[in-house]
C-alpha cells in the first residue's frame, strides 16, 4: 500500500475517512443554468480573501470516501477563525464507522501545522488527546481527520482554471452563484497563503492526482460560502500483483455561514496528548 493509501486507510481506523458528498442542502430555485465564463478564476480569488477579511464563521462539513463497493461517511459542525487558522469541529462518525451503533463524536482542534483529536477511539484514553503534525502527512490533512481545513480548501482555489460559473441557486436563504472548474494542489501550493503552504506542499507530494475538480458557491458580497472538492488517489493495493492499484475517490464539502461568529480553541496542555501507540481500529 502507498503511502497516500497507508494515511487514508490509518484515518479509517481513526473512524474518520471520509464522506457524504453534499453536507449543505440547496434550497430554491436554480436558474439561469448559461456556463458563462469567468476570467481566470479572479472571481474565486477573492472569494479566498473575502473569506480571511471576514475573520471568521461557523461551518459544516461532510465527507464521503469511495473505493469499489465500499463507502464511508461522516459529518462535522464547528467554527472556524480564517485570519489565526484555527477552529474547533465536532465530527460525527456514521453507526458504523468505529463498529458500534452509536459513539461519542470526535472533537477536532485545527490549529497551523497540527490536528488534535479528542475521543479518538481504540487505544487512547478518553480524557487524552491525540496530536497530528498535518505537515508531515502524505494529504497535508485534506482527508485524513474526515474533514478539510477550511482555510486550506478555500486555497485550493487560488489555482481555479477551466472556470465557469453555472447558474445562480438559494442555499440556506441567501442567494448564490455557482462555478465549476479545476484546480491543481501543485500549483495551489506555490500560491497559497504562507498560513496554509506547508500542508498543501505535503499533499502535492503524496497525492499521485494533484489535479481536482470542484463546485463553488459564492454570495452577492463575493464571499465563499460551500465549497465541493473531488480527491482521487490510488490505495495501493494492486502494487506488487498484477493488478492496477484501486482508485479512491473522496468528496468533501464545507459550507461557510454566520459570519462572524466566535471561535474559541484552548490547546491541550502537553499532560493531556496521548504519546502511547496507537491503535488501529478491527479490520483495518
Amino acid at each position: 500500500m502507498g503511502q497516500l493509501g497507508r494515511a487514508t486507510a490509518a484515518a479509517v481506523g481513526l473512524g474518520l475517512c471520509v464522506l457524504a458528498v453534499a453536507g449543505c442542502s440547496v434550497s430554491g430555485e436554480a436558474a439561469e443554468v448559461d456556463s458563462v465564463p469567468v476570467d481566470s478564476g479572479d472571481a474565486l480569488r477573492r472569494a479566498v480573501d473575502a473569506l480571511v477579511a471576514e475573520g471568521s464563521s461557523k461551518i459544516r462539513t461532510s465527507m464521503e470516501m469511495a473505493s469499489g463497493g465500499t463507502k464511508i461517511a461522516i459529518r462535522g459542525t464547528g467554527s472556524f477563525d480564517y485570519a489565526g487558522r484555527r477552529g474547533r469541529i465536532q465530527v460525527v462518525l456514521p453507526p458504523d464507522a468505529a463498529g458500534d451503533v452509536e459513539h461519542a463524536p470526535v472533537t477536532e482542534l485545527l490549529t497551523p501545522g497540527a490536528l488534535y483529536m479528542k475521543n479518538r477511539g481504540e487505544g487512547v484514553p478518553a480524557d487524552k488527546w491525540v496530536r497530528v503534525d498535518t505537515t508531515r502527512l502524505p494529504d497535508g490533512n485534506l482527508v485524513t481527520g474526515g474533514a478539510t481545513d477550511p482555510l486550506v480548501a478555500a486555497e485550493l482555489l487560488r489555482a481555479a482554471r477551466e472556470v465557469r460559473q453555472t447558474g445562480s441557486e438559494t442555499l440556506d436563504g441567501v442567494r448564490v452563484r455557482r462555478y465549476q472548474g479545476v484546480t491543481d494542489i501543485v500549483d495551489a501550493a506555490r500560491v497559497a497563503s504562507p498560513l496554509v503552504r506547508a500542508e498543501l506542499a505535503a499533499a502535492a507530494k503524496g497525492f499521485t492526482v494533484t489535479s481536482v475538480p470542484f463546485d463553488a458557491w459564492l454570495d452577492e458580497e463575493g464571499r465563499l460560502r460551500k465549497v465541493r472538492q473531488r480527491f482521487t488517489f490510488s490505495n495501493g493495493a494492486g502494487a506488487g500483483t498484477r493488478s492496477a492499484p484501486a482508485q479512491v475517490t473522496v468528496v468533501s464539502t464545507t459550507g461557510m455561514y454566520g459570519f462572524g461568529a466566535p471561535v474559541r480553541v484552548m490547546l491541550p496542555r502537553g499532560t493531556d496528548i496521548y504519546t502511547g501507540q496507537i491503535v488501529p481500529a478491527s479490520g483495518t
